[in-house]
């Protein structure tokens, strides 16, 4: 009896490595490692956007103001240790960031949309030719 729970634990571990190695050679999971790439690398270009083009043309129209030092001191009351700095600034610019990405990612599921809808109505009326004839 002992063998055969041995047998059986052997079988599941096998099973359970093919259907590991089945997980990892999906299409899915490629895909999902080709977008954390490629999300990757969009943030870079979108934090050097809002960093670099976005956040000084909006301090100018502010008035000149350099969002990445704005922030709030406050002194340690207990005499002990640094001040607490509060960098409202960079939220400002997370947030300005976060903004710009989800309007692209928006743009883009939108372009992805139109087209997926312009190729059903296309295999729609395809569908409906060879019903016809």
């Amino acid at each position: 009896m002992a063998k055969s729970a041995e047998a059986e634990k052997l079988k599941e571990k096998s099973g359970l490595k093919e259907e590991f190695i089945e997980f990892i050679n999906r299409g899915s999971m490629i895909d999902l490692a080709v977008g954390v790439a490629v999300g990757g690398a969009f943030t870079a270009i979108v934090n050097s956007l809002v960093n670099d083009i976005v956040m000084p043309i909006v301090g100018l129209i502010l008035g000149g103001v350099d969002f990445t030092n704005l922030a709030i001191r406050i002194p340690n009351f207990f005499g002990t240790g640094d001040e607490a700095v509060i960098a409202y600034g960079n939220f400002i610019q997370n947030v300005v960031q976060f903004l710009v990405i989800a309007w692209v990612i928006f743009m883009v599921i939108k372009a992805m949309n139109r087209m997926n809808r312009k190729r059903e109505a296309r295999k729609e009326k395809a569908e409906k030719k060879t019903e016809k004839k």
